[in-house]
């Protein structure tokens, strides 16, 4: 902040050189204090938020940004609901139908993530090559999934309720019996399984293998922020999508320090497999945000993705699913730039 002197004479003597200053320099944008709260606890997967963070990136558009992580006891859209945050990451497609549904004011204005990050993992040497190998096979799940993509695996290859199996969020149950699939993260679960299992199970991206094409990571704010302050939510879209290149392909050191800080769990190796994995399968980078920048959306992707959704029953046809997002913000081939500016420094 700007502190103002009271010696009058000296404040006139400096005037000139200031104006001459200013007619240099881009116009500054006052900074605007905001928070986003991530969708879990921190870890690499939040990596281009605390990098924007740490390394100024929110601050050079003019944002005085907290980053807040968030955890199992949080239910992080009722914070944005309720104005006790300004941004928050979503996790998938279908929580943004649901908003529209419920008729919450939530919307989305960018996707981090190209690719949905789920996985079924198994066993490397029981025979199974593929997702529809896994036909009639136990299968741990989540109820949280059991309506969003086990039902396009029903669907798609003839999956019964009758292999559910219970997910507990632990891999031992996995490791112990050889017939069983479970489902993860690319970005995670295989490597508690490579670290404590010793050996590489067989991971199928359900994006890639089943051709779910939900996105991911959606940066989520309220209508009422981006009819009110369309401005400094594109500020914020930009400087968010700088940060994710920079942690990317520059170094993101200054982002795990403050993800290990804010998470003493989280490791320097987990973060490393995370990072590595999210390249390796093109999570965030891939797709139209290769043209179009990260955060990148489309109404044909969008599309897509209701109309499986509306086949598999978990959406009426007549739901106005266009409510759930805005393009405004996005497709500018923001930070495309530095992408190849990064590269050349490699």
């Amino acid at each position: 902040m700007t502190r103002f002197s009271t010696l009058l004479p000296r404040a006139l003597a400096a005037l000139p050189l200031a104006l001459g200053l200013a007619a240099t320099l881009p116009a500054a944008h006052a900074a605007d204090k905001v928070s986003i709260i991530m969708s879990w606890t921190a870890e690499a997967e939040h990596g281009g938020f605390y990098q924007a963070e740490a390394t100024g990136i929110y601050k050079k558009y003019g944002l005085d940004v907290t980053v807040r992580q968030g955890g199992p006891q949080l239910n992080t859209a009722q914070l944005l609901t309720a104005g006790a945050v300004d941004f928050r990451v979503g996790s998938n497609s279908g929580g943004d139908f649901n908003f529209v549904r419920e008729g919450a004011p939530d919307i989305a204005i960018a996707s981090i993530f190209q690719k949905e990050p789920s996985v079924l993992i198994a066993h490397p040497d029981v025979g199974i090559d593929s997702l529809a190998d896994m036909k009639g096979k136990p299968i741990s799940v989540s109820q949280q999934v059991v309506d969003t993509w086990w039902k396009f695996l029903v669907q798609k290859f003839g999956f019964t309720d009758s292999q559910r199996r219970a997910y507990t969020f632990q891999i031992t149950p996995f490791l112990v019996d050889k017939n069983l699939i479970q489902q993860g993260y690319v970005t995670s679960e295989p490597f508690a399984i490579e670290t404590h299992g010793g050996f590489k199970p067989k991971v199928f991206l359900l994006a890639d293998d089943a051709g779910y094409d939900s996105y991911a990571t959606l940066v989520e704010t309220t209508r009422a922020t981006v009819e009110q302050k369309p401005d400094m939510v594109q500020r914020f879209v930009n400087a968010t999508i700088e940060g994710w290149y920079s942690y990317l392909y520059g170094n993101p050191a200054p982002a795990n320090a403050l993800i290990m800080k804010d998470n003493p769990e989280m490791t320097p190796a987990q973060i490393a497999y995370s990072i590595g994995k999210m390249k390796e399968y093109g999570i965030v980078d891939s797709g139209d945000a290769l043209k179009l920048g990260i955060g990148a959306m489309t109404d044909a992707r969008w599309k897509s993705f209701f109309e499986k959704a509306v086949s598999v029953g978990l959406y009426p046809a007549d739901l106005d699913y266009k409510k759930a997002y805005t393009l405004q913000f996005v497709d500018k081939g923001v930070g495309l730039a530095m992408k190849k500016e990064l590269a050349m420094k490699k």
